[in-house]
C-alpha cells in the first residue's frame, strides 16, 4: 500500500519508519525534499529498494492511498492547501497532529480549548477524508512496538467519525505495530485527546524522561465472575 505523509519531522519519519516496516511504500512530503533529515531518511531505507521517497505536500498526498498528518499545529493548516484538498478525498487520513502553543516557550499550552480541537480541524479542512485520530498521546520514540515491560502493551487512544476506517487503522496498523487500541467514538472526541498529549508533555517535562505511555486498565477480575454468574 502506498502511505502519504505529510511532515518530515520526527513523528513523520517514525512513522514512515513503521509503515515501511509493514511492507508498505512512503512518500513524506516536506517543503524541503533536500532537507539533511530527509536525505539521512530515505538513505537509511535505501532509495533502490523503491520503499522511501520523498517530494511535496501535494506528491505526497496524491502518491498516498492512506495519508498522515504529521505536521506542527502552527504549519498544519497551510500544508493541507498547499497539499490540495482534493487529494484526500476518499482515503483514510491518520492525524497525528496535537494544537500546541509554544509562544511562552518550551512550556506549551494548547492552541485550542475544549470547544474546538485539531481532529475537527482538519477533518473541516478535508470533508470528504476520514479522518482518525492517533499516534498524538505519546511520544515518537514508543509509536513502534513499544515496551514496558511491567504494564503490558500501553493503550493507543483513536477518535473519528468513519467505523470502518477507524478499524483499518486499528487491524493493520495499530495492532502490527504493537499496541492496543481503545475507540473513543467521533473526531470531536479530539477534545479529549489532545490534552491528553498536553499531560504526557507534562509529564516529561517534569521527570525530564519520556519513557512514559497511557495504558486503560480493566478490571478483568470483576468481569470474570459476572461471566460465571
Amino acid at each position: 500500500m502506498k502511505i502519504g505523509i505529510l511532515g518530515s519531522g520526527d513523528v513523520g519519519r517514525r512513522l514512515g519508519d513503521g509503515f515501511i516496516e509493514l511492507g508498505h511504500t512512503v512518500k513524506i512530503g516536506t517543503r524541503n525534499p533536500n532537507k539533511k533529515e530527509v536525505v539521512q531518511w530515505l538513505n537509511k531505507h535505501g532509495v533502490e529498494k523503491e520503499k522511501a521517497f520523498a517530494g511535496s505536500f501535494a506528491e505526497s498526498a496524491n502518491y498516498g492511498e492512506i495519508i498522515v498528518v504529521a505536521t506542527l499545529w502552527d504549519g498544519t493548516i497551510n500544508a493541507i492547501k498547499m497539499a490540495d484538498p482534493n487529494n484526500f478525498d476518499d482515503k483514510i487520513v491518520i492525524d497525528a497532529t496535537n494544537p500546541l502553543d509554544f509562544s511562552n516557550g518550551m512550556t506549551p499550552k494548547l492552541a485550542l480549548g475544549f470547544s474546538d480541537s485539531a481532529g475537527e480541524t482538519v477533518q473541516r479542512l478535508i470533508p470528504k477524508a476520514k479522518v482518525v485520530k492517533a499516534f498524538n498521546t505519546v511520544g515518537n520514540p514508543h509509536f513502534l512496538h513499544p515496551e514496558f515491560p511491567n504494564g503490558g502493551p500501553p493503550t493507543m487512544f483513536i477518535c473519528g467519525n468513519d467505523n470502518q476506517a477507524k478499524k483499518f487503522v486499528t487491524d493493520s496498523i495499530l495492532t502490527k505495530l504493537g499496541w492496543e487500541t481503545m475507540d473513543i467514538g467521533e473526531i470531536k472526541e479530539s477534545r479529549l485527546l489532545e490534552p491528553l498529549a498536553l499531560l504526557w508533555i507534562t509529564c516529561y517535562l517534569r521527570t525530564s524522561n519520556g519513557d512514559h505511555a497511557f495504558k486503560l486498565l480493566r478490571n478483568n477480575y470483576n468481569l470474570k465472575k459476572k461471566i460465571k454468574k
